[in-house]
């Protein structure tokens, strides 16, 4: 069969072209012959007219192109069964990821009254898993690009998984912080699922992909929380443990279906697994290989950090680390502040009872109760309705603005917070809050690995996940220690960064909306693949193959 459709691309009689013209050869034009003679082959062959804008027949996907680079086999293999499951495995890698940060929350107070901690133990307990995780990022980044995105991501799920289950029989204090650390160590290595994932995604589906799969993170927060509030009273925290780590265990047995990222292989100069790769989805999805060889990019050396800081990638990679730093700088100090602000009733009283409150042991602890569940649900239910916003705006306004509104939006709703309100609408003010800032992050993971070309992504991914981790760990002593001496100079700060990160937003040299992934970084961005949904005048897609 390949060889049949080897010898039908040889034949000059009619070239299919994308916009729906025929074109005769030369030669068969001037003698007025319409039949070619090929040895091997039934002669008779009919001619095929195509009227215009009519559609290329399947089994002729792109005759006229000699060579085709992954983004063009990607694009015309489009959406289907194949990225619906990537899809599914892909959410699971992250609602993993997000129970185990989530059962932070209801480990810490548990343990706090359990072997009666000291206040800064506790915040320690919590402080160890961002620093694992922000030592890691930019190690599984670097490890995703010399040696595979399915390599760096099988690797760090079975860490988790095993430093995950030995937490839950940690006999003292000690034993659980090195291995909650250890933890953290692996989750580091979790969002490079989503460089995996966006590799195989065409360019019009993956924004909506990238935002669908945030809806596994709040689903594992909800399903972390229930658990809690069935085992945690019966079974204890070493149960939830363990059974916080059955969406790890299913993921790791169910990753070895991955396959590595085609855009690895070919970068790698793995033409031939590259292209079983693309068989594969296209045999899965039913949808037509392009007709033609597959093109191997330029070797490059890969996880290198000073590509992240050539003069193309330079201003990008600063603004970027500071984005995500404001991100979670503000996500989570937003978690924290929301306790707090919950058990005063408004920013007035909370404000009011720091000056007349009395000191008090450090020993000091209350279990949780249901209604205190019942307030971690509530708030974390709020991030749905982010995704959905994110959703429906990412592709109308773009990446950059996208970002920046939610940026501005989170501020608004900190200042507001100045203002003596009723619990109503502090609800509501927290909640808008928590939902935009969410959609920020979301925005970040779908620009970011659009932004940076196959050999740096992973690394460029990794870098800012681990500016991420370091204002996770800065936003403790905002959100808590400063809030001790004036609850407004905390929303001020917050509020200011986000100022800052809108405006850093808006700095972004590059706009990644309707733009395919960039290959190598020899080459200018967006050189090599302008979004195929651009038809406009002016606008003309090169042979994948040839030189500009």
């Amino acid at each position: 069969m390949e060889e049949d459709l080897y010898q039908l691309r040889q034949l000059p009689v009619v070239k299919f072209r994308r916009t729906g013209e025929s074109a005769r050869s030369e030669d068969d034009t001037a003698s007025g012959e319409h039949e070619v003679q090929i040895e091997g082959v039934r002669t008779g062959l009919q001619a095929v007219e195509l009227d215009d804008g009519a559609a290329v027949p399947k089994e002729f996907a792109n005759p006229t192109d000699d060579t085709f680079m992954v983004e063009d086999a990607v694009e015309a293999i489009g959406f289907g069964k194949f990225q619906w499951k990537l899809s599914v495995l892909t959410g699971l890698a992250w609602m993993a990821d997000a129970m185990e940060m989530m059962i932070l929350s209801i480990l810490a107070p548990q343990l706090h009254c359990e072997w009666r901690l000291p206040s800064w133990q506790v915040a320690l307990l919590t402080s160890v898993v961002f620093i694992g995780m922000m030592s890691s990022s930019t190690l599984w980044g670097n490890i995703s690009d010399q040696y595979g995105r399915k390599t760096g991501l099988k690797i760090s799920v079975l860490w988790t998984l095993y430093y995950g289950i030995l937490s839950a029989f940690a006999p003292v204090y000690s034993w659980i912080l090195v291995l909650r650390g250890l933890v953290g160590f692996g989750i580091g290595g979790v969002p490079q699922s989503v460089t995996l994932y966006a590799e195989f995604l065409p360019m019009k589906a993956r924004a909506k992909c990238i935002l669908l799969i945030e809806v596994f993170w709040a689903i594992g927060t909800v399903f972390e929380v229930a658990l809690a509030v069935f085992v945690m009273p019966s079974l204890g925290w070493r149960w939830l443990l363990l059974l916080s780590a059955v969406p790890l265990l299913i993921f790791a047995v169910l990753c070895f279906w991955l396959p590595e990222s085609a855009r690895y292989d070919v970068l790698s100069g793995n033409q031939e697994k590259a292209m079983a790769t693309l068989k594969r989805i296209a045999t899965e999805n039913g949808a037509p290989m392009p007709l033609g060889k597959l093109i191997i990019s330029r070797q490059e050396d890969r996880g290198k950090l000073r590509d992240l800081f050539t003069p193309h990638f330079r201003w990008t990679t600063l603004l970027l680390w500071f984005i995500w730093f404001s991100n979670a700088f503000s996500y989570y100090g937003l978690v924290l502040l929301t306790t707090e602000l919950f058990q005063a009733g408004d920013v007035c009283s909370i404000s009011s009872s720091k000056k007349a409150v009395e000191a008090k042991c450090s020993l000091a602890c209350e279990y949780l109760s249901e209604e205190d569940y019942m307030d971690l649900l509530w708030t974390t239910l709020s991030e749905f309705p982010g995704v959905l916003v994110t959703l429906w705006i990412i592709d109308r306004l773009g990446r950059k603005k996208t970002m920046a509104l939610c940026f501005v939006v989170f501020s608004l709703c900190s200042l507001l917070l100045f203002i003596c309100v009723g619990r109503t609408m502090l609800t509501l003010l927290l909640f808008v809050a928590r939902a935009f800032i969410s959609g920020g992050f979301q925005a970040a993971y779908v620009y970011t690995p659009e932004v940076y070309p196959t050999a740096t992504r992973a690394l460029g991914l990794g870098t800012c996940s681990g500016m991420a981790r370091v204002g996770a760990l800065i936003t403790p002593f905002i959100a808590q220690v400063m809030l001790e001496s004036s609850v407004y100079l905390s929303l001020a700060v917050y509020s200011g960064c986000c100022l800052l990160a809108a405006l850093a937003s808006c700095f972004l040299p590059i706009e990644t909306k309707g733009r395919g992934l960039q290959e190598s970084s020899h080459r200018e961005w967006g050189q090599e693949m302008v979004g195929r949904g651009a038809h406009g005048a002016g606008v003309t897609r090169s042979n994948s193959g040839s030189q500009e």
